[in-house]
């Protein structure tokens, strides 16, 4: 991409597989140019760039390892320098990770909370500098937010920080910039996942179905078109939430 080019471009973080790469594939449909971030899977971004560039739109790699202090401000540095603007942030890049009380130590928690939290924020902290007047910004976090899942403490307490750093955002970059957040359900299993575990979830999910990562695509496409909605999180999750 150049900056010859008109078309908005959106950074899609974490988009080379599962949820991330259902955006930036969804985003690229809505008519936006993808600069697609991936740590390590570079054939799955490479994969998803040939799908983006099939599809009639343009789509940049860009690799980074976001647990790094300094990677987040300078992915988006290296996205405004690259294709020339930016338009719209997604923040999806994060990992769940199935951590039992007593095996959290520090460096765990510092590796989840590092993606799933801080990067996120100094993503948008940058990106705020550099994104024009009616932006947006979708942070991913999870229905782990609102919910109490001890064998993924770390992540919880990550997601709910994403939901919190959400609001505060919003009202920080208000009204320049709109500051959103998904929080999906049962949309996309983590591998390997216990199949009467997943029936399970199915059973007590009062739509009794699984999602699918479209359902979430869908969540963000509203959100980026919804011009009087900042500070939200929408839960994309089947019902579960109701069931309290």
């Amino acid at each position: 991409m150049t900056s010859e080019l008109r078309r908005p471009v959106a950074l899609v973080t974490g988009a080379a597989h599962r949820v991330g790469r259902a955006i930036a594939l969804g985003l690229a449909r809505d008519g936006y140019d993808i600069a697609l971030h991936y740590h390590s899977a570079q054939s799955m971004a490479e994969e998803a760039m040939r799908l983006i560039h099939e599809g009639g739109s343009g789509a940049t790699l860009f690799q980074a390892n976001l647990t790094h202090p300094d990677a987040p401000a300078q992915l988006v540095r290296d996205v405004v320098r690259v294709c020339g603007r930016l338009d719209v942030v997604v923040n999806s890049a994060a990992v769940m990770v199935r951590m039992p009380f007593g095996d959290i130590t520090a460096e765990r928690w510092d590796a989840v909370l590092n993606l799933n939290l801080r990067a996120p924020f100094l993503i948008a902290q940058e990106a705020a500098r550099h994104l024009p007047e009616g932006a947006s910004i979708v942070n991913i976090a999870d229905l782990a937010a609102f919910e109490t899942w001890p064998g993924y403490l770390p992540h919880g307490v990550s997601k709910a920080g994403v939901v919190y750093s959400t609001r505060a955002l919003a009202r920080v970059l208000a009204p320049r910039i709109r500051v959103n957040a998904v929080a999906p359900g049962n949309v996309l299993l983590p591998e390997r996942f216990d199949e009467k575990a997943a029936a399970r979830l199915n059973e007590t999910t009062p739509l009794a179905r699984q999602g699918t990562p479209d359902d979430v695509v869908q969540a963000v496409l509203y959100l980026l078109h919804a011009n009087y909605v900042t500070g939200e999180t929408l839960v994309v999750d089947g019902g579960r939430s109701v069931r309290r």
